[in-house]
């Protein structure tokens, strides 16, 4: 028998649901060891466990390639949807319009969202749904052995082949320019810059779109590629640090060294922090965004932070009139109109 003391049993930390983080995490990743995507699911876990989120209160959407397994990884107590590649938005507007007070996490590629998937995502926009839309942003196929996508960039290259020579489609610049209420990029190595958006695009009410890159260990993570851990580490300008401060924090005022700082209030009550360190950023801007985009692209560089934010435009929920009880919650009596309701209405169309 040892004669040490036994050591105090470790406090477990719970969250403002008294969860403990373990109710937040999925099942073991089968992606490639050092997977820029695994870090974006452990971000996606902090941030729904940081903000308070019913960890079975979430739906869990994705259409195919690597991006679109990672549902598999986090929030193993929700529900998790594979679509048809390409085909997320269209079934998370279904599902949405019947369960509107889930809160929807899309996670999907740069080749489900900027090729095959690029319509459906135009319209999800468009119509401003309620959802938080990831794109882990790696600028090849992983699944069928690492092609070129639509967003890798003029002149990188892979590991194996040719410089990439056709001109890339920028997803935050796209969104911005159909009106996206939130718009934000990112990098799966900046993990509190990227944890504090995420936190913030789920207080949000209408479409976040958040464009992370994130390196492709096998084939994309070479030093001539633009996609790479390395490249982006020495070519990225940060617009802000972002902070965020949850509703059921108070929000204090700070001395910023800097001597500039923007708060902005979310839907739910909560705050988001914008500490500007380089050229002075208005998120509420179209045109300083699309300009911060242009002026990166031009330098080959990547720009990130939080690139526009709208709080005014109505949430698709709002567009529909849907009532304030989702429709999967309303009773069939309710649902369903009495004889003579309906026939009042049956002979309206026959008028």
């Amino acid at each position: 028998m040892s004669d040490k003391p036994a050591r105090p049993a470790r406090a477990i930390k719970l969250n403002v649901l008294n969860e403990p983080k373990e109710s937040y995490t999925g099942g073991k990743s089968s992606l490639c060891p050092g997977c820029g995507h695994d870090q974006i699911s452990n971000v996606i876990i902090s941030a729904a466990w940081e903000n308070g989120i019913e960890p079975h209160r979430v739906a869990k959407m994705s259409g195919i390639g690597c991006s679109s397994k990672t549902p598999a990884y986090y929030l193993g107590q929700s529900h998790g949807f594979n679509t048809v590649h390409g085909r997320m938005p269209s079934v998370t507007t279904g599902a949405y319009a019947i369960n509107k007070d889930l809160l929807y996490i899309g996670v999907s590629g740069d080749g489900d969202s900027a090729s095959i998937g690029i319509g459906q995502l135009i319209h999800a926009i468009r119509r401003n749904m309620d959802m938080v839309y990831i794109v882990e942003n790696n600028g090849v196929y992983g699944l069928t052995k690492g092609q070129y996508s639509a967003t890798a960039d003029i002149g990188s290259k892979k590991k194996k082949g040719e410089p990439n020579k056709t001109q890339p489609i920028d997803l935050c610049a796209l969104a911005i320019n159909l009106g996206c209420t939130f718009v934000a990029r990112s990098f799966s190595g900046s993990k509190k810059q990227l944890g504090s958006l995420l936190k913030a695009a789920m207080s949000h009410k209408g479409f976040a779109l958040i464009d992370v890159i994130s390196p492709c260990v096998t084939f994309n993570n070479n030093d001539e590629s633009m996609r790479s851990y390395g490249y982006v580490k020495e070519n990225e300008i940060t617009l802000h640090m972002t902070d965020y401060i949850p509703h059921f924090n108070p929000v204090e005022e700070i001395e910023v060294p800097e001597g500039h700082f923007r708060d902005i209030e979310l839907h739910d009550g909560s705050t988001i922090r914008l500490e500007t360190i380089s050229a002075e950023h208005d998120p509420g801007s179209a045109v300083a965004a699309l300009t911060a985009l242009h002026e990166a692209e031009s330098n080959q560089k990547h720009v990130t932070g939080l690139l526009y934010f709208d709080n005014t435009k109505p949430s698709l929920a709002e567009d529909m009139g849907l009532v304030d009880i989702p429709l999967v919650d309303v009773p069939n009596e309710e649902l369903r109109p009495n004889r003579e309701t309906l026939d009042k209405i049956n002979a309206a169309l026959h008028s």
